[in-house]
């Protein structure tokens, strides 16, 4: 297991998993509203920050379940599951682990893995080969454009309902993260499959934002039908949430540990 990794707070474990191009950094806004409850654990995904890259021959998504069923070997307490959260690519992670049996909860952020169609996947993989063009051709301008709102407008409006509260420092790191991303060239739609979900009654929370531009909120439609125990939030929010909202997503996170608290605590005494 390569995978970067830190932990902050005490409590019932909490694991937060970034979406394709973002890091750890993802979640600097939500950490500090949990940590006060739950022991937050937040990863740098394989091909991602300071965690390794991926071998040149696996299947990606594969690949990184098991880098994270490895982690939650090494950080989660004996005899606990952890509650595992996720925006985009690190949302359909979590509804993975979730279906394997092995999360408390889940809450998934715009989650990816719902494409109803090829042309909903060629226009996700155009939004971000486009912007990796952009940031290609800004280069070393990346880090004055985005100490600017106007220029953080620019550059995350695809991504958050209100781009000028992306922080400066992160913008700048998620520009130079997506010229560098390998992850995006070894995208395939086709494994984006779900295993068969092992217990219903897993606490699920979809939360979408109705200005998502990168995985519209229609496709919270299919998410529904594939796992019909979710908790659907239709939100003011663009495809990165954490920044839109910060307080709204700790809010919605917490919401639905306590839920996974509460199941856990009754199927014991039965």
């Amino acid at each position: 297991m390569d995978l970067y990794h830190q932990i902050t707070g005490s409590g019932p474990t909490v694991v937060l998993l970034h979406g394709v191009c973002h890091r750890a950094h993802a979640w600097d806004a939500v950490v500090p509203l949990l940590a006060d409850r739950f022991r937050v654990v937040v990863v740098d995904l394989p091909g991602h920050g300071e965690s390794a890259d991926l071998p040149d021959a696996c299947d990606v998504l594969d690949y990184m379940v098991g880098q994270l069923v490895d982690l939650l070997e090494a950080v989660v307490p004996d005899g606990e599951r952890a509650h595992i959260v996720g925006n985009s690519l690190g949302g359909f992670l979590a509804l993975e682990l979730g279906a394997r049996g092995l999360a408390a909860s889940v809450t998934a952020l715009s989650p990816a893995g719902f494409f109803r169609s090829y042309a909903e996947w060629r226009y996700t993989m155009t939004v971000f080969h486009g912007l990796r063009r952009v940031a290609g051709k800004l280069g070393r301008h990346i880090p004055v454009l985005t100490e600017r709102a106007a220029g953080r407008a620019v550059m995350m409006g695809v991504f958050c309902a209100r781009p000028w509260r992306y922080p400066a420092e992160a913008a700048a790191i998620d520009g130079e993260g997506i010229v560098s991303n390998t992850v995006l060239d070894r995208a395939d739609r086709g494994t984006f499959l779900f295993s068969a979900p092992v217990d219903e009654e897993l606490p699920i929370t979809i939360r979408w934002g109705r200005f998502d531009l990168v995985l519209p909120v229609r496709q919270v439609k299919l998410a529904s039908r594939l796992f019909p125990q979710a908790r659907v939030e239709i939100t003011a929010d663009g495809h990165v949430p954490m920044s839109d909202d910060p307080e709204g997503v700790a809010a919605s996170i917490a919401a639905t540990v306590e839920r996974g608290l509460a199941y856990a605590g009754s199927a014991s005494r039965v």
